[in-house]
C-alpha cells in the first residue's frame, strides 16, 4: 500500500500522523514517542515479554479523552500478540507484545501507559515477582519516602529475597522483588499483605496497609494489592499519560538519595541508559528466590 505523504515508518511499521501532538506544553509528538521507543526497545521488552497488558490509550493526547484497553476489539498489527487466558471456565483474550514492531503499534494506537501483569507465558497463574507501590500521601516528604523505601528493602532482605526500586512516573515509587513463579496468585498476595501489614503494626504512624484515605494522613499507604491476579502495575520504561511525558524508571540504590520521581522523561531517558556502565537492575534475575510457607509463617502475627 503506497504510503501517504504525512504517514512515517518507525521499525517498519507504520505511523498515521505522526506529528499529532501527545504532550502539548512539551511538543511532544506520536513521532517523538515512536522514536523513544525505538531507541530504548532492549530495555523495556524484557519487561513486557509473554505478559499480559493494560493499555492506557490517549489517541488525542494525554489531555484529551483516554481509556483502559486490554482485550484486543478492533484491527490491530499482526506485531500485537493476543494470548489466550482461561477466566471463570472461558478464555479471554489480552494484548501482548515482545517486538519493537509490537511496540510502535502500540504508539500508532495512541498508547500512553504500558501496564503489565505480574507472571508471563506459560505460566500465568504463578506470579514471578512481587510489586509494593510506595504511595505517599500529599503531606509526607521526601525523606520519609526514601527512608520507608529503605526500610521495605532491609524487610525483604531478612528474608534473603531481593528488592529493586523504580519511579512510577508519578508521587510514589515501586519496590519489585523478583520470585520463583512456583505458588498461586493467592499465596504471593497473602505474602505482600503479611508483608506489609507487619510494616504497618510496627510502624503505624509511618505506614498503612488501607486504601482509606482518611486513615493516610502523614503516612504511606503500601500497596500490596498488585500482586493480585489480573492487577498490573506500570512498566518498566514506560511513559505516563501525564503532563510533560514522565517515565518509570529503575534506580539505583544509591541515587534515592536525590528525588528523581519527576527526573525522568523520555528526553533524558534515552541519555541516561547510554551514559551508564551498567544496568541498575543488573543483578533482578540473579536474585531471583523461591517463596515459603516458612517465610510467610516468620511474617504473620503469633497467635498466643
Amino acid at each position: 500500500m503506497k504510503r501517504k505523504s504525512d504517514d512515517l515508518a518507525v521499525a517498519e511499521t507504520e505511523l498515521t500522523h505522526p506529528g499529532r501532538v501527545f504532550y502539548p506544553k512539551q511538543g511532544i509528538t506520536k513521532r517523538d514517542l515512536a522514536q523513544y521507543y525505538e531507541r530504548i526497545a532492549n530495555r523495556i521488552l524484557p519487561h513486557l515479554e509473554g505478559r499480559p497488558l493494560t493499555l492506557v490509550r490517549c489517541p488525542e493526547g494525554h489531555d484529551k479523552e483516554c481509556f483502559y484497553q486490554r482485550h484486543p476489539r478492533d484491527a490491530s498489527s499482526e506485531a500485537i500478540r493476543s494470548l489466550a487466558v482461561r477466566e471463570n471456565g472461558k478464555v479471554a483474550r489480552y494484548l501482548s507484545v515482545d517486538s519493537l514492531p509490537g511496540l510502535i503499534a502500540l504508539v500508532q494506537m495512541g498508547t500512553l501507559e504500558l501496564h503489565t501483569w505480574g507472571s508471563r507465558m506459560p505460566r500465568l497463574d504463578r506470579p514471578d515477582r512481587m510489586v509494593f507501590d510506595l504511595d505517599p500521601a500529599p503531606d509526607v516528604d521526601w525523606p520519609h519516602i526514601m527512608a520507608g523505601a529503605q526500610h521495605l528493602r532491609a524487610r525483604l532482605q531478612e528474608l534473603d529475597l531481593g528488592a529493586f526500586v523504580k519511579t512510577t512516573g508519578g508521587k510514589g515509587l515501586h519496590i519489585v522483588v523478583p520470585i520463583a513463579p512456583k505458588h498461586s496468585w493467592e499465596f504471593v498476595k497473602d505474602f505482600s499483605r503479611a508483608l506489609v501489614e507487619g510494616m504497618a503494626r510496627d510502624h503505624p504512624d509511618r505506614y498503612t496497609a488501607t486504601m482509606s484515605k482518611a486513615k493516610r494522613r502523614g503516612k504511606i499507604f503500601i500497596d500490596y494489592l498488585r500482586n493480585s491476579r489480573t492487577a498490573t502495575a506500570v512498566s518498566a520504561y514506560s511513559t505516563r499519560a501525564r503532563a510533560g511525558a514522565p517515565v518509570s524508571v529503575p534506580l539505583r540504590w544509591e541515587e534515592l538519595h536525590k528525588d528523581l520521581r519527576a527526573h525522568f522523561t523520555i528526553r533524558n531517558v534515552p541519555e541516561r541508559l547510554a551514559r551508564l556502565k551498567m544496568d541498575p537492575w543488573q543483578d533482578y534475575e540473579a536474585m531471583r528466590r523461591p517463596l515459603t510457607a516458612k517465610l510467610l509463617r516468620r511474617l504473620k502475627p503469633r497467635k498466643d
